[in-house]
């Protein structure tokens, strides 16, 4: 919600909306233990978009512990929109 009181139609940012859903745990996992990428950079997540979308929604990630419906429910959507609204940082 913008401060005015209405609905913000801002793309959601990686800082702000994305990557406060990824702890250290999910963050070292992806990146030391499976080498994949850095789910704390912004460019690795977008270029991997797919994969982690189908991961969480399949409940395959985060490792070891998925998260539970409430959450995949709000943050798939939001997602969604960082990604349709260009990645933005």
């Amino acid at each position: 919600m913008a401060t005015d009181g209405y609905p913000s139609t801002a793309a959601p940012s990686f800082a702000k909306d994305i990557k406060p859903y990824f702890d250290a745990r999910d963050r070292d996992h992806m990146l030391n233990q499976v080498g994949l990428f850095d789910l704390w950079l912004a460019s690795d997540v977008c270029n991997n978009y797919d994969g982690i979308r189908g991961a969480i929604e399949e409940k395959r990630m985060p490792i070891p512990d998925p998260w539970p419906d409430a959450q995949i429910q709000k943050f798939l959507p939001l997602f969604d929109a960082w990604k349709n609204g260009g990645c933005q940082p």
